[in-house]
């Protein structure tokens, strides 16, 4: 009564789970533009697009994306051997030892009707299954706590799906080693399934079972008469055959009763198979009310990812769909790693201490964003930056195995917080390059925005309003400054520059205006000399700083071999880590 009222509740967890799950794929998103879609149409939507899939040639497609996709894993197989190896023993033993063992009542008892556990080949099949998840489980411990993959995040889901797996396998392992030598389970059998006669035929079944069987019995000991155990055969020959197999074909759990057989009796009198009965179906239980909320879950969830993606396209396909499939991404994600070790931009990481710039960290991010979580002003600011620092180059996407349209996540979701007002200084970098492809789909008001704000923190932070009538004093020349900017072999050279003209001549930036020195403030000539001299507003708060292309023209042009465009780096990378510096100040005051 215990375990069946257990069940029904993770039956009902894991529904109740599912059934959210599945909500919040058709009720949230992450692009801005689709937010106004109703959940009734995005549905209807979705079941329109799946007829019409299903009914085309595109099922082809996903034909070949079941086989070698899913079932094969092929992309995994390309991306490591290794990773392979584990998925595989962890994906084929967990499915097997589900369906023929878990659901025996419903699928192996349906399709064989001599099936009882204890026989061969299900005795046997069992056990390879338990061996294959285990070595899937020392293989995914390995590679994360002992090869240590550069970038791979070990997190409290990753823990947990060790942890639950691990004790579901051993519970069960243990658990039929410890019945293979209990002498209460052999009596409670011979109870239920046998009719002997009396105590000689009893002693006779029983000192075979020990002999051959391995169990350990409290007054039979060996050796055994033959005679005796040419009685105990027949007897088991007759009872017992019909649904026991030698345990020597069990192999794991036969040797894990070997190796407590000196022991058996205390541990049978500690009723120690019944406790592990109830730990292996609690943690059994467990694992299934927590698969829908747990990394597990994109055993359902990359599946239909990778089918979606096969036959979906951001051009042709319906907005609806896209919303949907994006949030179907962010339980998709496996928390492999694999982005991010491919990500061109990763090793920012490194140098800058931002987790979400990592592409697999910033998928949790992502779904408090899509579920409209409140982030605080810190929190929005960490996860835009991260969004923004990445060179769009694919290769997260490429290496993604169950199939997430990782760019495109990443581009709605960059738009989604922009839209919030949190100024984006990388907005003003070469990392706008591709945001700038997208203007016309972003329309102007929405492009322009984040732009906008992102100027107008830096003109409003390194402004010139305390330099009266342009003359330049000494009180203004920041030595500190011109350190800072020398420190390295690229902005050293500044020093270099006499004041030419050969960089602005050559600037495309400058020849775009008619009258260059109204539009930009200072020309490149001039931000170079104003460094040398260490006004740090006039440098930091330049619109030709910020306007520069990163081109290289003027540095490849410069006669002395002044480094103009890598010290226009050096100068907003100082300018953005002031005004983060200030801003983490405030924010410690409380202001």
């Amino acid at each position: 009564m215990f375990f069946t009222i257990c069940l029904y509740i993770a039956v009902a967890i894991f529904i109740f789970g599912l059934f959210a799950k599945v909500y919040a794929w058709f009720r949230f998103s992450i692009d801005p533009e689709t937010r106004d879609i109703s959940f009734a149409a995005r549905v209807f939507a979705a079941i329109k697009g799946i007829a019409f899939t299903v009914f085309s040639e595109k099922i082809f497609i996903l034909l070949k994306v079941l086989v070698f996709d899913i079932v094969l894993q092929i992309k995994v197989y390309r991306e490591s051997v290794l990773r392979w190896i584990m998925h595989m023993c962890l994906f084929v033993g967990f499915m097997i030892l589900l369906l023929m063992h878990a659901l025996d009542r419903f699928i192996t008892s349906t399709l064989f009707v001599d099936y009882y556990p204890t026989l061969n080949p299900y005795l046997f099949i069992r056990n390879l299954s338990a061996a294959l998840v285990i070595i899937g489980l020392l293989l995914a411990v390995y590679r994360r706590f002992i090869l240590k993959v550069p970038r791979l995040k070990t997190n409290t889901k990753d823990y947990f799906a060790l942890i639950i797996l691990a004790v579901i396998m051993i519970s069960g392992i243990f658990l039929e080693g410890t019945k293979i030598v209990s002498y209460t389970s052999y009596q409670r059998m011979v109870e239920d399934y046998s009719d002997l006669d009396d105590d000689q035929e009893y002693r006779a079944l029983g000192s075979y079972w020990v002999k051959e069987f391995g169990v350990v019995s409290p007054d039979l000991k060996e050796p055994f008469d033959k005679n005796i155990l040419a009685l105990g055969k027949e007897l088991h020959q007759v009872s017992c055959i019909d649904c026991h197999s030698y345990p020597q074909w069990g192999f794991i759990s036969h040797g894990v009763s070997k190796l407590i057989k000196p022991i058996a009796l205390g541990l049978d009198r500690l009723n120690l198979p019944i406790i592990l009965w109830y730990i292996h179906f609690l943690a059994c239980f467990i694992g299934l009310a927590y698969l829908p909320f747990g990394k597990m879950f994109h055993i359902i969830t990359g599946p239909l990812c990778l089918l979606a993606n096969a036959v979906m396209d951001r051009e042709k396909s319906d907005p609806a769909n896209i919303a949907t499939r994006q949030v179907l991404e962010l339980d998709a994600c496996t928390s492999c790693g694999n982005c991010s070790l491919r990500c061109a931009v990763g090793v920012s990481f490194e140098e800058i201490p931002n987790v979400y710039i990592l592409p697999s960290e910033k998928i949790a991010a992502l779904k408090s964003l899509a579920y409209g979580k409140k982030l605080n002003g810190q929190e929005s600011r960490a996860i835009q930056e991260g969004l923004y620092l990445c060179t769009n180059c694919y290769r997260c996407t490429e290496a993604c195995p169950v199939g997430i349209n990782l760019q495109d996540l990443w581009f709605n979701a960059r738009e989604n917080i922009l839209q919030k007002g949190y100024p984006e200084f990388l907005i003003l970098s070469p990392f706008s390059f591709f945001r700038g492809i997208k203007q016309i789909e972003l329309g102007n008001g929405n492009y322009e925005r984040p732009l906008k704000l992102a100027k107008d923190t830096v003109s409003g932070e390194f402004n010139l309003a305390h330099i009266q009538d342009g003359f330049i004093t000494p009180e203004l020349m920041d030595w500190k400054f011109k350190r800072e900017v020398a420190t390295s072999i690229q902005g050293n050279t500044y020093s270099y520059c006499f004041t030419c003209k050969t960089c602005s001549n050559a600037c495309p930036v400058v020849l775009n205006f008619a009258n260059p020195g109204k539009a930009l403030g200072l020309l490149p000539h001039q931000v170079i000399h104003a460094t040398k001299l260490g006004i740090t507003d006039l440098v930091l708060g330049s619109k030709m700083l910020w306007s520069c292309l990163g081109c290289y023209e003027c540095q490849e042009h410069c006669p002395l071999g002044v480094q103009i465009a890598d010290i226009f780096y050096e100068l907003k990378n100082l300018a953005v880590r002031r005004l983060k510096e200030k801003a983490s100040k405030l924010q410690g005051e409380g202001l």
